[in-house]
């Protein structure tokens, strides 16, 4: 049995603790977070107990940890965790500033530990499977990827502030997913962005609409859209075209019903936000973690790809603001 403790408690802290209450070889052994009623709110739902972070990390019974606190807390406790000799799950980023998740990485290095960072959407089923028939040659060498990831609705201006923007806290996701699927790193960003959607988004210092391109060295070609608002629902969509044909991955709908009469074809939207697109990407991710821990397997991402993922992100910022591609 895998002993964890949950550093934090909010909205994706109780995803996580709902997965390992599910699975049967992880038991959430204490809950950490400076709110205190909901840590305990979390705590007394599972059975686990709320302490501090260095009693958490005191006890030789836990083995591992989550990170889903604030996004500015994560180093610390990536950095502590690793000291204690906790493998770690941390949700994405490891930090906003690219020198301080080198730190990270080389003290992750230093003490052997485990480490698996939440790019959840490699996970999930359908683009999971996707990569899967790239790797047997369904379709030949990949020579184009197309990411479309659209947000139903902008967040709040002041969560803006403290996330890192759209390029280090909504892209990221993308970026890993293009490095993954392109079997090679890029070395150019070209990125456009405006704020067409929220002007207090721009007022924060923002955009909320963005569009990146990446090429790799032998010339493969990446584009991401990505809006802040999307009327119709979540659009989550991949489209991979190689040489000897194309595999795509259209979004997951409400409901497959399709009705058809005299006045045409209807059907249901995309499911609206992520927490239902990737329920099963955050189960699984929590069962590849469990799996390391047990010596059953190798974390499908980890810190490297953290780092890589934020340096795209840095040079999609750096092109958007200066107008001219970014080479790595």
């Amino acid at each position: 049995m895998i002993n964890l403790c949950l550093f934090g408690a909010g909205r994706i802290g109780a995803i996580h603790a709902a997965n390992v209450a599910a699975n049967p070889d992880a038991r959430l052994t204490y809950v950490v977070d400076v709110f205190e009623a909901s840590a305990h709110k979390l705590a007394d739902q599972y059975d686990a107990r709320v302490v501090s972070v260095e009693q958490a990390l005191a006890d030789p019974e836990v083995h591992a940890v989550i990170i889903a606190s604030s996004t500015d807390t994560h180093a610390d406790l990536i950095e502590r965790s690793a000291e204690a000799g906790k493998a770690i799950f941390c949700e994405k980023p490891i930090d906003l500033d690219l020198d301080r998740t080198r730190q990270c990485l080389a003290t992750i290095e230093r003490c052997g530990v485990a480490c698996l960072v939440g790019f959840n959407r490699r996970y999930d089923p359908q683009f999971n499977q996707l990569k899967s028939e790239i790797d047997i040659d369904r379709i030949g060498s990949v020579e184009m990827v197309t990411i479309t990831s659209r947000d139903p609705s902008p967040p709040p201006a002041q969560y803006v502030q403290s996330s890192g923007g759209l390029f280090r806290d909504m892209m990221i996701h993308d970026l890993d997913m293009a490095r993954w699927l392109l079997g090679e790193e890029p070395v150019e960003v070209f990125a456009t962005a405006s704020c067409l959607i929220d002007p207090a988004i721009g007022q924060a210092g923002d955009v909320d609409t963005a569009l990146v391109t990446l090429k790799t060295a032998s010339g493969k070609l990446c584009q991401i859209s990505n809006s802040r608002r999307a009327v119709y629902g979540y659009d989550q969509r991949i489209e991979v075209l190689g040489a000897k044909g194309m595999l795509q991955a259209n979004n997951q709908l409400e409901s497959n019903l399709v009705l058809t009469n005299d006045q045409g074809a209807s059907g249901a939207k995309p499911q609206h936000f992520f927490l239902e697109r990737y329920a099963e990407a955050y189960r699984l991710e929590l069962t590849n973690f469990i799996e390391v821990l047990t010596g059953q397997g190798q974390p499908l991402t980890n810190q490297q790809d953290g780092l890589m993922a934020l340096a795209l992100a840095e040079a999609a910022l750096e092109s958007a603001r200066s107008g001219r591609a970014v080479t790595l």
